[in-house]
């Protein structure tokens, strides 16, 4: 993908950091009640066990930490914007899952507790008054610290969801990473497609205009989807299908312009 030409939305460093440490003391407590047979049994993401997907968790966390312990890169600029960073994923799948292999590796299933303590509390030490404009060396080229932990909202919400199904847990959701995560999947969808001929609504956190075409200028568009954060979030990163949730009624399309099934999943 070219290099993004959309300025993207400007978020609070101070609350996406208190966002990502409540997610993640969510995802704790719910880890925590899970016996030895439930971390062994299948996650549902290819063949990682739930013990697995926790620990992967847990790497959303540790990931800025142990960037943030290297010298920042010697750049003048990032290498990947923030509206780029969805696209990226599909490329790291591999990576990632030898990573968390190796992780979920080093910790018994007795260990995960510790591990989720050690993690949170090294995070929280290190990002709290780091310069939101200091760049990481992430694994997809060099990112700025404030976007780099809204991508991390995503990563936290989009495994809440992944864990609680895998488990029947009901991990709660904290507001403003739901509210960053889906800010960005939003932008993302308008910056693969761009236009203003659908208005696409994810109330109450986003509205962005995407598709080319007629661009309305007054009144309601003619072309309008909207879904609940939790449904757009799922669609955004294949956890579902656009037709499945027009069907269940979570996705409203009016207007001929208003399928967007050719343009998801954003996240591979």
């Amino acid at each position: 993908m070219p290099p993004s030409q959309k300025r993207a939305r400007r978020y609070d460093p101070a609350r996406n950091r208190a966002a990502i440490l409540a997610q993640f003391a969510h995802v704790r407590d719910g880890v925590r009640t899970l016996t030895p047979q439930q971390l062994a049994a299948p996650s549902g993401l290819g063949d990682w066990t739930v013990r697995e997907l926790a620990a992967h968790i847990a790497m959303a966390l540790s990931h800025v930490s142990r960037t943030l312990e290297l010298p920042a890169p010697a750049l003048a600029k990032p290498e990947v914007s923030l509206l780029e960073w969805p696209f990226t994923t599909a490329a790291r799948a591999p990576e990632i899952a030898d990573d968390t292999a190796e992780w979920a590796a080093t910790a018994t299933a007795t260990d995960l507790d510790a591990l989720y303590a050690e993690v949170g509390a090294r995070f929280e030490a290190l990002v709290t008054g780091a310069p939101e404009d200091r760049l990481l060396a992430t694994r997809v080229g060099a990112m700025r610290l404030g976007d780099f932990l809204v991508t991390r909202t995503v990563e936290l919400v989009v495994h809440t969801w992944d864990l609680n199904e895998a488990t029947g847990l009901s991990v709660l959701y904290d507001r403003q990473a739901l509210a960053s995560c889906s800010r960005l999947l939003a932008d993302a969808l308008a910056e693969r497609a761009p236009g203003g001929s659908v208005e696409v609504r994810v109330p109450p956190f986003a509205v962005v205009q995407c598709v080319q075409g007629p661009r309305h200028t007054r009144g309601t568009p003619p072309n309008v989807v909207e879904t609940d954060p939790l449904t757009w979030i799922r669609l955004a990163t294949g956890r579902t299908e656009w037709a499945r949730e027009v069907e269940a009624a979570k996705v409203t399309a009016s207007g001929e312009r208003a399928d967007l099934s050719g343009l998801l999943p954003l996240m591979g």
